[in-house]
């Protein structure tokens, strides 16, 4: 990767909002601070952050009232030609909305598709503005649409790359448990808790009506693990996944978007064994095929 692609995955807001100086005017190409009437802005579809909160907007939009717009809203001309598009600062735009204000301050630059969405996805992680699911989709996009590795992920949020493997792993589990996550009604620790469980769909569903903690779901989570699985005539038992063997698994899955099993040879074969890709659509199948021939 080069250093031009690393530089502009990791400037976000901040980086931006310092090339504008006190006069208002920015460095290098682009505008600084204008105002514009805010029904000349729109929100950018692409936009990383789906959930937002009314009370937090309501919030918001009372202390909009009050003291105005502090901080710019990131925007780029639209690629119609009609407007501005934003990059950064839609909450604040929904809820300058909500506040009737006719005119909002922004940063006008001049963007492609691709550093728009890096930038909102950035400066949302950055924030903790997005939910474990939203997160771990911005950084699926990151990675699927333009290539960018975990390494280079972590090092532009300001997280670990166990966090962003982590992240990404979270969106091998069942709808119902991103359901639960999107809604805030589990926590990313649990979901990490049931992740390599047998049936991690019941036990969101046990987790979340008792009102678990999430060490009481990684208990959960072992005492599923540890019950014996119903014997099968004529077959034998396959043995017991270790944790790096169930992590791969994971990290597989979230990659493919699909249930990935691997088994591993014993005896003398302890080095052979197989991958085995389920899939429930002759869609799912036809877009496996075109990742593995690289199409």
């Amino acid at each position: 990767m080069s250093a031009e692609r690393t530089r502009g995955l990791g400037r976000g807001l901040s980086a931006l909002l310092s090339e504008t100086d006190s006069t208002g005017t920015t460095a290098g190409d682009g505008a600084g601070v204008r105002t514009v009437a805010i029904e000349r802005v729109r929100a950018n579809r692409d936009q990383p952050r789906r959930r937002f909160e009314e009370a937090d907007l309501a919030t918001l939009a009372e202390s909009i009232a009050e003291k105005g717009i502090l901080q710019p809203i990131l925007v780029r001309p639209a690629p119609d030609g009609d407007g501005f598009e934003i990059v950064a600062g839609e909450r604040r735009w929904r809820a300058a909305q909500k506040a009737r204000l006719h005119d909002i301050p922004v940063i006008v630059r001049d963007l492609s598709d691709r550093e728009a969405i890096e930038i909102a996805i950035v400066e949302n992680v950055q924030r903790a503005d997005l939910n474990p699911v939203e997160e771990a989709r911005a950084f699926k996009q990151l990675t699927d649409r333009f290539g960018h590795t975990q390494d280079e992920i972590a090092r532009a949020v300001s997280k670990s790359r166990s966090h962003v493997a982590n992240t990404l792993r979270l969106l091998a589990l069942p709808g119902s448990v991103l359901d639960h996550l999107e809604a805030g009604t589990l926590s990313a620790g649990h979901a990490r808790a049931i992740a390599s469980a047998p049936d991690p769909a019941a036990l969101a569903e046990e987790i979340v009506s008792k009102g678990l903690s999430v060490r009481a779901a990684e208990k959960l989570a072992r005492d599923a693990g540890s019950k014996p699985a119903p014997e099968r005539k004529g077959r034998a038992a396959a043995p017991d996944k270790d944790v790096d063997t169930r992590a791969l698994e994971a990290d597989l899955s979230g990659r493919l978007g699909l249930t990935v099993d691997l088994r591993h040879g014993s005896g003398p074969n302890r080095e052979a064994g197989e991958v085995r890709i389920a899939y429930s659509t002759l869609e799912q199948l036809d877009d496996l095929c075109r990742r593995l021939s690289g199409n």
